[in-house]
This record gives C-alpha cells, structure tokens and sequence, in this order.
C-alpha cells in the first residue's frame, strides 16, 4: 500500500430497487462506481441477505462489505460514499428507513473520530435515541458495528482479525458476541 494511502472497512445495504436494478445489482454497481484514482478495491465479500429492522418493516436487505485503500481523507471517502449514494436514487427521509443503497464508513485506518470522548457518546446512546438522533459529524468506528451481525457477518468474509480500535475486539469475537438468532439470520445469497 501507497504511503499516503489508508485502508478504509465499507458496509454495503440496499434493499429497494434504484429503477429497474434489484438491490443485489444495486450494490454491485455501487461496488463498481467506487473505484477511482483515489479509491482501490481491496476485497468485497459475499453478498448475504438480512431480514430487514424492525422485523416486518419491509423487503429483506441485500448487505456486503468492501475493503479499499484511498488517498481520501476520511470526510473525502465519506463525500464520496454520499455521492454514490445518491447516484443510485438514495434519499434520505427517515433514519433507518427502507433505502436503494447504503453506503457506511465502518472504519478509515483505525482512526477515532471525532476523539475518544466523541466516540463514546455516540456508541452508548440508548436505543430509542440512536433511532432518532443523527451525528452532525464524522463518528468512526462506526458506532453500532459491534451490534449488527448484518455489518459483522459480510466483514468476516474479507477482514475477520479486523481489530475494533475501541473494544479491542475482532470482528469474529464481536459475532460471537451476538445472539446467533442474529448471526444466523444473515444467510449468503
């Protein structure tokens, strides 16, 4: 890897279709537009699907996860997420709502953001607010990773001795830690 370049961890989602394209092509077409002169794919998991949340709430989700090196700052590679996002007809009206794509910045190289202090807010915020509060910045690790097999699962697949800056732990000790109800509901496609 490059000097200046940084390994970022990308959780893929979707689960309504961007015009004619099913989810699954949704994200392969969304793995596709990353690539760049700022952005390598390193490795892309298996494409898995995942009941959607809250149960009931709609169409399964189609989720993966992507490794790649980047010269982006974080908030760059972030921009960028956005922008493909939007690419693929994603709006953003509700948190947690049914989406084209999602495209999620789980981890930039190790990095705590906006700091130690930050980060810990946001990763213990209860439930109930987590569902309606929204960061107005750049919160990394991602902080519900460790709770969402949807994320850990397509992870395992590329990057499973991944080390959680924060929890010290690595995504196959986070899975472990999971309901295997949770785990298991993830099955590959």
């Amino acid at each position: 890897m490059a000097a200046n370049r940084k390994l970022a961890l990308i959780a893929l989602g979707g689960n309504l279709p961007a015009g004619a394209d099913t989810p699954q092509m949704t994200l392969s077409n969304a793995i596709r537009a990353l690539r760049s002169e700022e952005i390598s794919l390193r490795s892309v998991s298996r494409f898995f699907q995942t009941p959607c949340f809250p149960a009931g709430a709609g169409p399964d989700y189609v989720n993966a996860a992507a490794a790649v090196e980047t010269s982006l700052s974080p908030g760059g590679l972030l921009a960028r997420l956005h922008d493909i996002e939007a690419q693929f007809s994603r709006v953003r009206e509700q948190r947690w709502g049914m989406r084209t794509l999602d495209l999620d910045l789980v981890d930039y190289d190790g990095a705590v953001l906006p700091d130690e202090a930050g980060y810990a807010r946001w990763q213990g915020l209860p439930l109930e607010s987590q569902m309606q509060e929204a960061p107005g910045q750049l919160i990394l690790p991602h902080p519900r990773i460790q709770d969402r097999a949807f994320v850990l699962v397509p992870l395992a697949d590329i990057a499973p001795r991944w080390c959680h800056p924060v929890l010290r732990k690595s995504v196959t000790e986070m899975l472990a830690d999971l309901p295997p109800q949770d785990v298991a509901g993830v099955t590959p496609l």
